[in-house]
């Protein structure tokens, strides 16, 4: 590989890992059990990536200060009976492995929270790879580029030696807002055509995809 980059910034739900339904489903479960009107598919899908009270706000409008305890208690409720049991996509493992080995840093820069996150970086076996992460319960939420700042700012690494790579419209957004180039992600929780439309540096279908592109112009 060649060294365009020296630091490779995942976006973790629907980017590294094939959580995309299950958030989703979750917070339509969640909108159900407590009589509230439930999203459909494109609104609850839009939302991953965000930070959650964010999320919950945008896919619930309706949503008071004094529902929303309940409202994620029930999310997490129905998201915790599967999070052990989510996948990484078909190649991420490798990906990652890889671009370790090359000598690249890494981070995680995701809508999780960080308690979420170190779970599901223990479960995958991953956590040694990353050089830092940031959460949204930790810094502001995407598209505001604060995550990329910090994650640049720790590891000493300017805006044009970042790359960051993600499945939403929020990811391509908060990379464009930091200046950063951006890889999309066509597997996750946007459409192809919608991450097309913000015109990142390349769109790619899976992990295979990526690697190759990484390995001509990383």
């Amino acid at each position: 590989m060649g060294k365009h980059y020296d630091l490779i910034v995942f976006d973790w739900d629907g980017t590294v890992m094939d959580s995309t339904a299950v958030i989703a489903g979750s917070i339509q479960a969640a909108c159900r059990d407590l009589g509230l009107n439930v999203p459909d598919d494109e609104t609850a899908r839009h939302v991953i990536g965000l930070g959650l009270d964010q999320a919950l706000h945008y896919a619930v409008p309706e949503l008071t200060d004094a529902m929303r305890p309940a409202l994620v208690e029930r999310y997490r409720h129905h998201f915790l009976a599967q999070d052990e049991a989510i996948p990484l996509f078909d190649g991420a493992r490798e990906t990652i492995m890889e671009l370790h080995e090359a000598g690249y840093q890494l981070g995680v820069a995701t809508g999780k929270s960080s308690n979420g996150l170190d779970r599901a970086l223990e479960a995958t076996g991953l956590k040694g790879y990353f050089h830092a992460t940031r959460t949204a319960d930790r810094t502001f939420s995407k598209p505001n580029p604060a995550m990329l700042f910090e994650l640049m700012d720790e590891l000493a690494v300017s805006a044009g030696r970042t790359l960051m790579v993600g499945d939403t419209t929020h990811d391509v957004q908060m990379a464009q807002n930091a200046k950063v180039d951006v890889v999309a992600m066509g597997h996750g929780a946007h459409p192809p055509e919608q991450l097309q439309e913000l015109n990142p540096l390349a769109l790619v279908g899976d992990f295979a995809e990526l690697r190759s592109w990484f390995r001509v112009n990383a």
